[in-house]
């Protein structure tokens, strides 16, 4: 099983107030910390969603501000062009991610409960999220997830999801 790691890093960092990929956390960026946690698991990863001269990028699908789903289809269709056979998917935000994170999303289809973002995701159900992108209702990750039967699995611990710069303070100053 070939497995492409993807962080989306498209959001318009609104409620941080500016560029939260570039954050920096412990003096590296939250898009390279992201990157990290999904290495250990993955063949190769790539960033959704932007720019970044230092990681392999796609854009969005079908284009930019879609949210989630966006990047996510990117990601399912750069990995169906690339030969892999599902995505690892974290955002750009989420900090901490286990070690084990992979193997406890499979098999795929399956989502962090508190943060469906992070999640694993065949490459074969890349046409029922261009059908959720193009069609009415619902845009978001659960109702992907509901639409192909992905589990919901429940962690331990979560891995910190950064929205505003005051949470980023929070971790900055955990202890430990």
């Amino acid at each position: 099983m070939k497995r492409l790691g993807t962080v989306l890093a498209g959001g318009r960092s609104t409620r941080f107030g500016s560029d939260k990929a570039l954050a920096m956390l412990d003096g590296v960026r939250l898009l390279d910390r992201a990157v990290a946690g999904l290495l250990p698991s993955c063949d190769a990863v790539i960033v959704v969603g932007r720019q970044d001269p230092l990681h392999i990028c796609t854009p969005d699908w079908p284009r930019p501000d879609c949210g989630p789903l966006g990047g996510l289809a990117g990601a399912l269709r750069y990995a169906g062009v690339f030969g892999f056979d599902e995505v690892l998917s974290c955002g750009v935000d989420s900090v901490a991610l286990p070690a084990d994170l992979a193997e406890r999303l499979t098999p795929a289809p399956a989502f962090v409960a508190a943060q469906p973002v992070v999640g694993l995701w065949p490459v074969g159900a890349v046409g029922a999220l261009e059908a959720i992108l193009l069609g009415p209702g619902s845009k978001s990750v659960r109702a992907f997830a509901d639409m192909i039967g992905a589990r919901a699995v429940a962690l331990e611990r979560d891995p910190h999801n950064i929205n505003t710069a005051e949470e980023l303070e929070k971790l900055r100053h955990r202890p430990g």
